[in-house]
């Protein structure tokens, strides 16, 4: 947890200094986090750490007992993972939505060379893992997208299409997807709105440019 082997002190006072220029976006799948973070980034020259992009490198660092739902993960075959399990069930075991490799991220924006600020994006920022590390409470948001947005996102860029079509049903596994995604958002925005942290609704009407600016005026930049 944060604030155990990286804090310095019991309430993470150190860690939360060492951090203090992180800005992090947080979401559900097919919310536009990546694609807002590179153009805050761009606009106001900021740093970009895409946790997506480390999470081979972070499942690599974890072994069973620090990561028990990401080992039980890998050993299943596509159809356990995604067609034979109950979306509830799914949600509840994935390894990222629990937190495991997060630690990983830590790591990770502590060994930053000195520079601008940083703005930190992907699904895996979960309120109450980021929270604790604020050292002010602007410097986050999680961009929770409708079922339409998150339908359109997913059909433009297929990566859920491409995860069901390796199973033997893709539209159950699909439709599986597409509700564990649903109650994972739902579980983000009560978890936010529980600690009293910035969410951001993202629906069809709004366009990339809106939701910059959104975003952009959340951290105050």
């Amino acid at each position: 947890m944060p604030g155990g082997r990286h804090g310095e002190d019991d309430d993470g006072t150190a860690l939360r200094a060492q951090l203090r220029d992180v800005h992090w976006i947080g979401g559900g799948s097919g919310a536009g986090k990546s694609t807002v973070a590179r153009r805050v980034a761009a606009r106001y020259g900021l740093r970009l750490y895409v946790t997506d992009n480390v999470m081979s490198d972070h499942a690599g660092r974890s072994g069973s007992n620090d990561a028990p739902f990401l080992s039980e993960f890998l050993a299943m075959e596509m159809d356990e993972r995604w067609v034979n399990r109950s979306p509830q069930t799914m949600l509840e075991t994935f390894h990222w939505f629990q937190g495991e490799g997060f630690d990983g991220v830590i790591d990770d924006l502590l060994l930053l060379p000195a520079g601008p600020p940083v703005i930190a994006e992907g699904f895996r920022l979960l309120p109450r893992l980021v929270q604790p590390l604020l050292a002010s409470p602007d410097h986050a948001v999680w961009l929770l997208p409708t079922p339409d947005f998150r339908r359109a996102a997913f059909s433009s860029r297929g990566s859920s299409l491409e995860i069901a079509g390796k199973t033997s049903d893709p539209a159950k596994a699909l439709a599986n997807l597409l509700e564990r995604d649903r109650m994972f958002t739902d579980r983000l925005r009560e978890e936010a709105t529980s600690l009293r942290l910035l969410t951001i609704e993202v629906d069809t009407a709004m366009t990339e440019e809106d939701l910059t600016d959104r975003v952009a005026e959340a951290f105050g930049l």
